[in-house]
């Protein structure tokens, strides 16, 4: 839920400041009605005066500014008091820190001033605003209507009376029926409520009533102003995060301070919770809502635990859908990316250890001679998801450290081909003469193509990446030779005309050259459309009818990846076919869905 902090008296422990005071310069002489007879014989007089001295030096004799916001149950009778003769005071509240403000209440030991303005500052005093206008007639004074008759009015008649001469009261509630505000950290209430500065302008004094013809003292001896307390009652400001605060940069030492730095729950950060915790950028941060209760807290980034802070992007914000705009900073471990969900360049990702392992990315283990240095990506070694290395031409194998089947001469240059009909040998280059040496997976002319034996749907996907033993190939291992002219997803009408056999969502898992035709070897993970021949989700065969003397499969099939692949089928033999004229897509979801929908609605 959106938290409130207790509300306190500001003032307490903190100075105010005054333009004058009394007895600052020198002792002052001045005279007061003792508080007893204004209080219960005004219809008698006043009474005899006293009279007494000020200064500000002497600490039996002082009253400082200081005295209004001192303790009023434990000195009741202590207060501040102006020079003599002053018709135009400040009193001036500074905090160290924003706060937020319920109501002011000052009490007078002088009768009330006969006008007076309360303002603050939200920008430590470089701007002041008014909260309230006081003033025995609004009109004449201010051109104000009084809120006695114009409710919501600025200016008010209510505490501006001379009587009682001494310890009425001045109120201000920053919340009154005219000021409603159902959300207190809503922009709004805010813009009410916040204040750095607090200011009472006291501009016009006036005398006791009860005086009549009594005077026996000088008149400039009762002439200023006096304030017995000054309470200001507020919170630390915290956007709804935080149910305490804690001392703030210089803040007073007394011991119901009210302090201005936050104790900021619901993953928020800053001294009034206005930010987001340094990992908890996805989302853009918000006050909690006074008004439904909703903490609006901030969420953690997707970092894998790779990075210590994130940031919010507003771009990645929109282009999720307004779900997650995190970006990650400083990803370590060798990771990058908005999430650090990919490895380095110069490593690739162990799929034996989870993505938050800090040893998830391993550096790339390429044979120097037989890695290509210009791949399509400059700065990659091997590819990222697999550790794949990119091979120079002729040259194959996970690390690229021999040469591809008719291929020879491993060296600085790759490997060249044979001259030859078939293999030769790797060191010499001379042709093989019958079929001793050849690799098993060789078919000999004219032989018969042994049928694929459907492997167990039980056997991991391990068993069928690439070993030692035998030479795969793809553009994957050899990016800068293989050229595929690939068919691109048209209209409905296009799709549908081709009369697909079979729609496969499907992940390649490695490539056989069998000498006369190609085999690839997949995972079927979904299967959108089949035909005469059955589909199961698990490992089969496909077979490319094109590929390049190159190492290459035409459509480009690589590795690691997952495809959406539609082709057709060879119902006599039971096999998946795929030629140039199949489509062969990198799979995305949104793919997958648009050609469901074609598959369901636009082919009839």
């Amino acid at each position: 839920r959106s938290c409130n902090p207790p509300v306190g008296n500001l003032a307490t422990g903190r100075t105010p400041v005054t333009v004058t005071t009394c007895g600052q310069n020198s002792t002052e002489l001045y005279c007061f009605y003792p508080d007893q007879n204004l209080l219960h014989q005004v219809s008698h007089g006043c009474g005899q005066p006293r009279c007494t001295k000020c200064n500000a030096n002497q600490p039996d004799n002082s009253h400082l500014p200081a005295d209004m916001t001192d303790d009023f149950f434990a000195n009741p009778i202590s207060w501040w008091q102006s020079a003599q003769g002053v018709h135009r005071e400040e009193i001036r509240l500074d905090f160290e820190t924003e706060f937020y403000l319920t109501h002011v209440i000052a009490v007078f030991k002088s009768p009330r001033p006969a006008a007076m303005v309360l303002e603050r500052s939200q920008d430590y005093g470089q701007t002041w605003r008014p909260y309230k206008y006081f003033s025995v007639n609004c009109t004449a004074t201010f051109g104000l209507q009084d809120d006695l008759i114009e409710e919501g009015s600025m200016c008010t008649s209510r505490y501006s009376d001379a009587v009682p001469c001494t310890r009425g009261e001045v109120i201000y509630r920053a919340l009154s029926p005219a000021n409603k505000i159902e959300d207190p950290y809503s922009p709004e209430a805010q813009d009410l409520l916040k204040l750095t500065n607090l200011r009472l302008l006291l501009l016009k004094r006036q005398e006791c009533p009860c005086r009549g013809s009594e005077l026996v003292e000088k008149p400039q001896r009762f002439a200023h102003y006096a304030i017995y307390d000054l309470i200001i009652r507020g919170s630390c400001f915290c956007n709804g995060h935080a149910e305490e605060c804690e001392l703030a940069n210089r803040t007073g030492i007394m011991e119901n301070t009210v302090h201005g730095k936050c104790v900021c729950r619901h993953n928020t950060a800053g001294d009034h919770c206005e930010k987001c915790a340094p990992l908890y950028n996805d989302q853009p941060w918000k006050p909690g809502d006074g008004k439904t209760g909703a903490p609006n807290e901030c969420r953690k980034c997707r970092c894998h635990n790779h990075a210590d802070s994130c940031h919010f992007d507003l771009s990645v914000w929109l282009a999720s859908g307004k779900r997650s705009g995190g970006v990650c900073d400083n990803c370590k471990h060798n990771t990058e990316g908005h999430r650090c969900q990919r490895c380095k360049p110069g490593y690739y990702r162990d799929r034996g250890k989870p993505m938050s392992s800090t040893e998830v990315c391993r550096p790339c283990t390429c044979q120097p001679m037989g890695s290509a240095n210009a791949t399509f990506s400059r700065s990659w070694r091997c590819h990222p998801k697999t550790g794949f290395c990119y091979c120079k031409p002729g040259v194959a194998g996970p690390n690229c450290d021999r040469c591809l089947m008719g291929y020879w001469g491993f060296g600085e240059n790759g490997c060249r081909p044979c001259d030859c009909a078939r293999d030769c040998d790797q060191h010499t280059g001379n042709c093989f003469n019958g079929y001793d040496n050849e690799p098993f997976f060789n078919i000999p002319i004219g032989g018969r193509i042994p049928d694929l034996v459907q492997t167990p749907t039980n056997e991991s996907e391990e068993e069928w990446k690439w070993n030692d033993h035998e030479q795969g190939f793809s553009a994957l291992r050899h990016p800068e030779k293989c050229v595929c002219k690939e068919k691109v997803l048209g209209s409905v009408a296009d799709f549908c005309q081709m009369k697909y056999a079979y729609v496969i969502k499907a992940r390649i898992l490695s490539a056989h050259d069998k000498g006369t035709h190609a085999e690839v070897v997949v995972k079927v993970k979904k299967v959108l459309k089949s035909g005469k021949v059955k589909i199961a989700r698990s490992n089969r065969s496909i077979y490319p009818e094109s590929w390049t003397n190159r190492g290459c499969t035409c459509p480009i099939l690589n590795p690691g990846t997952d495809y959406l692949i539609a082709g057709q089928e060879d119902s006599r033999t039971s096999k998946l076919l795929v030629n140039m004229n199949s489509l062969v897509k990198p799979w995305k979801a949104y793919l997958g869905k648009q050609v469901s929908d074609i598959l369901r609605t636009g082919c009839k």
